[in-house]
């Protein structure tokens, strides 16, 4: 039986580098692991990727933003997350259904029933067993994803972090609420602490929901 394990926050949160460190963590450990991220995690979703984050783009509508996710996540989720999950394997996917309520409803506007449907039909009937959701204030996120992107020589997939203050707010709000309202599937951490203390919280708690899980189906 698979795990599925999403990554979500603001801007600079610190989930890839997350990611990477509980991926090595559960390898070691002998889990088969695939590691992936959206919008993207497969060519055609990646071509689609360049669209949404390419600052040129400024000027997208928000229900074309939408749609646009709806498209990536139909195609990655079909082409990766469901057959490694059908194999027993454990998913960690940075960002997922989560995100597109955070942005694209709470940060947009958008209203929520809409972006239920997209998400629904997109994922059908895939859904996160654990969300881990690393939160910290809008400035400092935004100060470390500038940092990265200019450090970076690839393309400046850079629209999300040319938005005002405001918008990153209330996507950190949306995210919240949406722990609030699902604590047992929302591992909440402090994005502010060390890297190390993260990693070890986030591994502790998901080798006991992956017991948990373990323990259900026998």
């Amino acid at each position: 039986m698979g795990y599925f394990i999403t990554f979500e926050g603001i801007e600079g949160c610190g989930k890839t580098t997350q990611i990477k460190l509980l991926a090595e963590r559960l390898t070691a450990a002998g889990r088969r692991v695939t590691q992936t991220r959206e919008p993207g995690g497969c060519a055609i979703a990646d071509q689609i990727r360049s669209i949404l984050l390419d600052a040129d783009n400024r000027a997208m509508l928000p229900h074309a933003e939408l749609l646009l996710y709806a498209a990536a996540r139909a195609q990655h989720v079909g082409e990766v997350v469901k057959p490694a999950l059908d194999e027993g394997g454990v998913v960690l996917c940075d960002r997922f259904t989560d995100a597109t309520i955070a942005y694209q409803s709470d940060g947009r506007g958008i209203d929520r029933a809409t972006v239920d449907t997209l998400n629904a039909l997109a994922c059908r009937g895939i859904r996160p067993d654990l969300t881990v959701l690393i939160d910290c204030e809008p400035v400092q996120g935004l100060e470390r994803a500038r940092r990265r992107i200019d450090a970076s020589s690839g393309p400046r997939e850079e629209r999300f972090e040319l938005e005002a203050l405001a918008f990153h707010q209330r996507v950190r709000d949306g995210y919240l609420a949406l722990a609030a309202g699902e604590p047992h599937r929302f591992l909440l951490v402090n994005g502010s602490d060390t890297i190390e203390r993260i990693a070890a919280t986030i591994a502790r708690q998901v080798v006991s929901r992956m017991e948990e899980q373990h323990h259900a189906v026998r």
